[in-house]
């Protein structure tokens, strides 16, 4: 799998193509191992990896989209998000960090936003990796164990737990709104690390029309 995406990515260069591909999902659900398997054997000058942190005082005053928009790709190139504009659909409600007001108008321009991507020419794919309040626990007390990841876990990972279902109904919602016909989410079993890298190695090859040099 991982030297069929090295064939995609020889056709998103050639052809001029570009992909964006949506990792979303709970804290500990493994977005980030996955993206890095995924994008191991890849030529790194055509691909970004873009996991934002909180915005600036300058990003606060604009368009919420627009510090995605930003990192969007170029011709040729794969982006690979390490969450999304999403977070304003699970994330930030779920914490406080924006308000009620803030979130509906999200619901209510993003599948427009992502119609326009699409429109673009920009293929778009969503993944969310999901796992279990267990499996969550299991891997947060691995994270506090290490000396080498440790430096993972943040005041919003440590209320996940006590807000597994406020996470929950949030993101429900968010399927319920933007679960289209084109834009897909694609749920992965994520409680299986090494299943659930294989699976969306597989559904991101099977959303990607290329064809590869004879």
């Amino acid at each position: 799998l991982q030297a069929e995406l090295i064939d995609i990515q020889d056709w998103v260069i050639r052809e001029k193509k570009k992909v964006v591909i949506l990792f979303e999902g709970r804290d500990a659900a493994g977005k980030g191992g996955a993206i890095r398997r995924i994008t191991a054997h890849i030529n790194p000058r055509h691909f970004r990896i873009v996991a934002l942190p909180k915005p600036s005082s300058e990003e606060v005053g604009l368009w919420y989209f627009q510090r995605y928009v930003n990192r969007l790709p170029k011709a040729g190139e794969m982006v690979f998000f390490d969450r999304s504009w999403y977070n304003r659909a699970v994330v930030e409600p779920v914490n406080g960090f924006c308000t009620q007001e803030e979130y509906e108008r999200f619901l209510g321009q993003v599948n427009e936003f992502e119609r326009m991507l699409l429109e673009s020419n920009m293929f778009l794919i969503k993944l969310y990796f999901s796992i279990s309040k267990e499996e969550q626990a299991l891997r947060f007390k691995e994270i506090q164990a290490s000396r080498l990841k440790k430096w993972k876990i943040t005041p919003v990972d440590l209320r996940a737990q006590e807000l597994w279902d406020d996470y929950t109904a949030y993101k429900e919602r968010m399927f319920a709104v933007s679960d289209t016909s084109i834009a897909p989410w694609k749920i992965i079993a994520a409680d299986r690390k090494t299943d659930a890298r294989i699976e969306a190695l597989e559904y991101i090859i099977s959303r990607l029309p290329y064809t590869p040099l004879v």
